[in-house]
Formats: C-alpha cells, structure tokens, sequence
C-alpha cells in the first residue's frame, strides 16, 4: 500500500512569498540608515576636522622667538 504525505497546509500559500518578512526587512534597513546618519551627524558636530594651523615658516618663527620680558626688578 502506498501513501504520499500529505501536508496539513494548501498549496495556495506557497504561491506568495511571507509580507510579515518584508516588512521586518524594511524597518530593520530604515533602523540600519538612521543609525548611521545618526552617527555621521554626531561625529560631525562633534568630532569634526578642525582648522589646520599655520605652519608657514614665519608663523613657526614667531612661536618659537623668545617673548620680549619686561625688565623685572630686584629685591634687596
């Protein structure tokens, strides 16, 4: 005697692929993309590239010159 298996769900429900899953897919991505502009906006209000200093040879010149000293005076 032969059977088949025979399943318990039709075979109408195999046709369309699960919404719930795509749903699911979609929030997780759109989680995913807020999380990074999230991340970029902070590193860019806080940890954003500051301005280069001068590094021309005169500018280095004035910071490395001794500081004029007012004379100071002298305690007997």
């Amino acid at each position: 005697m032969s059977s088949s298996p025979v399943s318990s769900t039709s075979a109408g429900t195999f046709d369309k692929p699960p919404r719930p899953l795509r749903r699911l897919t979609l929030e997780l991505f759109g989680i995913v993309a807020l999380k990074i502009a999230a991340l970029t906006l902070i590193w860019w209000v806080v940890f954003a590239p500051q301005p280069k200093p001068d590094v021309s040879p005169a500018a280095i010149a004035q910071r490395l010159a001794p500081t004029a000293h007012a004379p100071s005076e002298t305690q007997p």
